[in-house]
């Protein structure tokens, strides 16, 4: 029996609600394969614990995380913590301590879930959103100076690395490569910035000789908007800077519906440390509580994250019985349906077992 060790780390808003309806049904999924087993380990860490302690997680809190296989991670905000202190307190740190430096948003169109795109459907928007997650315009570089004077300045300097374009461009065409239409797209600015993006460019162009078996284009970050929205069906594979692929993958998850069905992972591909595995919704409190935060996006993350793990079959389990509750009309509000957060995740458990997923149990 192969045991995978999670170190769950719900946090704020709905994030310990779609948390929990993960790991119920990766406990469902993990007693119906019967050939490996969870072991989850909750860590309290967010912005209750900041109000605590004045931190968001402890000095040692890499150290503690070192040894998990995977990190399952709820969201981080609240209306009462600045959200700059929020992110680079928590997510920032595990994401750049870990050197995940790839972060992959797959995003479709599931089965029951209408589109706000015009004859668009199921099959016809299917991408990977390839993010670089370590550089770029979230390095973390720059200041401020003369505060509150009328000289105070502000810098915010975005950092580009051969060593990291060139890895996130390797990381992309290799994803590109594995898919059916071998098909890339990188975005780009560079007819503005002259520097950093268009050495993006260049090293593109240089990583593209590896990979002749790849068809790849160029675009500029707001045209790209455009084409997504216009002509979503002429893209497969994407790979973005930092800022660039945070804005599109939240647009991306908006046309396939709703950010409540959009996962994403953070990885270290190399595996040296865990990599961390999220629902793109981020905390949403005015939902908080109400018990009707989608959980769907929190299930195919854990595909994700199974994958991952090398348990491809269990993960492919797991796809066929969201997209099968999906296809059943079970769905949460933000997707015009009726369902709370626990029908959808009993709905899922059932399908996993085999069972119909329109089944209601009996009191």
């Amino acid at each position: 029996m192969r045991n995978h060790t999670i170190a769950a780390i719900p946090a704020d808003g709905i994030g310990p609600e779609v948390i929990a309806a993960g790991l119920q049904v990766l406990d469902t999924l993990a007693a119906v394969s019967g050939d490996f087993s969870i072991s989850q380990t909750t860590f309290d860490w967010g912005s209750d614990y900041y109000r605590k302690h004045g931190v968001l997680m402890p000095a040692d809190g890499l150290e503690q995380l070192k040894s998990f296989d995977a990190i399952y991670f709820g969201a981080v905000g609240a209306p009462d913590v600045p959200d700059h202190i929020s992110l680079w307190g928590l997510r920032l740190p595990i994401c750049q301590g870990f050197d995940q430096y790839a972060n992959v948003r797959p995003t479709r169109i599931l089965p029951g879930i209408r589109t706000p795109l015009r004859d668009c459907g199921p099959g016809d928007l299917d991408w990977v959103i390839v993010r670089e997650n370590s550089e770029g315009e979230y390095s973390g570089s720059g200041g401020r100076a003369h505060k509150g004077l009328p000289e105070e300045v502000g810098t915010e300097v975005s950092i580009f690395t051969r060593v990291g374009v060139t890895r996130i461009m390797r990381y992309a065409f290799r994803i590109a490569q594995s898919r059916p239409r071998k098909l890339l797209t990188v975005v780009t600015k560079s007819n503005a910035q002259r520097h950093g993006m268009v050495m993006w460019d260049e090293i593109a162009a240089e990583v593209a000789a590896e990979f002749p078996d790849v068809t790849w284009d160029k675009m500029l970050v707001d045209a790209m908007a455009v084409r997504m929205t216009l002509n979503p069906k002429s893209l497969d594979t994407i790979v973005a800077t930092n800022l660039h692929a945070d804005i599109l993958s939240d647009l991306a998850g908006a046309l396939a519906g709703s950010l409540g069905v959009a996962p994403t992972g953070n990885i270290d591909p190399e595996r040296r440390f865990p990599s961390m595995f999220e629902p793109i919704h981020g905390s949403a409190f005015d939902i908080t509580g109400k018990g009707i935060a989608n959980p769907i996006a929190t299930f195919w993350t854990a595909v994700q994250m199974l994958e991952h793990l090398g348990e491809n079959a269990a993960a492919a389990r797991l796809m066929t019985a969201i997209e099968q509750v999906c296809a059943a009309g079970i769905m949460t509000p933000d997707v015009g349906g009726t369902a709370n957060t626990q029908d959808v995740t009993d709905a899922v458990c059932r399908a996993l077992e085999g069972r119909n997923a329109l089944q209601v149990e009996e009191a």
